[in-house]
């Protein structure tokens, strides 16, 4: 095949399937992972209709520490190479650290930490060789804040992959890999369907804070290809990620704690 192909992880939905439409309009053949098959093959159907793309489906759940092997092997069984690869998988563990049980938090890491680095690991290799690459890690406006009491580990894990993408950028820049961490803040998604959060955040959050999964995800993909480090789509959360920065850490901690009831379930 003429035509590169980027990974999707998490592309069922949300932020994940519009950044597959969005790399499709630029020609990209997709792989498309998740857990929901019906929902990847409704979306590979799309993408191959609109924009004349190839989509593989490949069902999976990134909680098993076995699932980036399998992913890569079906890739390669379909003899295709990963050229982009797009760390979007992810969740909320809602409540606070002592009250979760720690499978669920095991499992949280398996999918925000591991199964990104491992992910981009084993491509890295080809896309180095092959002199071209892409990695988006999709980080979060969080990852740029001090961490809030509940979802405990979620700014962490974000933090991770800001700091993580800077590194691998710096390594990677002379190589023809283009490496970019994805900073988006209230995103319409399903992230707070599954967290239990939309009513709560929708009506204690100002409209103008929220931006759509389309917007984001073509900001991102454009950052991705202008070789940014670390993107923050929107004007209001490039504010918030500068005022973290230019403020007393114990202001800020302070100022996220006040806020984090707004937003985080009790």
């Amino acid at each position: 095949m003429d035509r590169r192909l980027a990974l999707v992880t998490g592309a069922s939905a949300g932020i994940g399937a519009a950044l597959a439409r969005s790399l499709a309009a630029r020609g990209y053949d997709l792989a498309l992972t998740a857990r929901r098959r019906e929902r990847l093959d409704a979306l590979a159907d799309e993408v191959r209709l609109r924009f004349g793309v190839e989509a593989l489906v490949l069902p999976d759940d990134l909680a098993d520490p076995a699932a980036p092997g399998r992913i890569l092997a079906a890739v390669d069984a379909a003899g295709r190479d990963v050229d982009a690869l797009i760390n979007n998988a992810g969740y909320g563990l809602p409540g606070v650290f002592v009250e979760t049980g720690w499978q669920e938090q095991a499992d949280f890491l398996q999918v925000m930490l591991h199964a990104p680095t491992e992910l981009s690991h084993r491509v890295l290799a080809g896309m180095t060789e092959r002199r071209f690459g892409r990695i988006l890690n999709v980080a979060s406006l969080a990852g740029l804040l001090p961490g809030t009491r509940g979802h405990t580990l979620y700014a962490a894990t974000k933090a991770y992959l800001v700091r993580f993408s800077q590194s691998l950028h710096l390594e990677t820049r002379p190589l023809g890999v283009h490496v970019s961490a994805l900073c988006p803040g209230f995103t319409w998604s399903e992230f707070h369907d599954v967290n239990g959060t939309r009513d709560l955040t929708r009506q204690s959050t100002p409209a103008w804070l929220w931006m759509g999964a389309d917007e984001v995800a073509e900001v991102g993909v454009e950052a991705l290809e202008a070789n940014r480090p670390v993107c923050v789509p929107g004007a209001p959360n490039k504010a918030i990620a500068a005022l973290a920065k230019l403020l007393p850490e114990d202001w800020v901690l302070a100022l996220v704690e006040a806020q984090s009831g707004r937003f985080r379930k009790p």
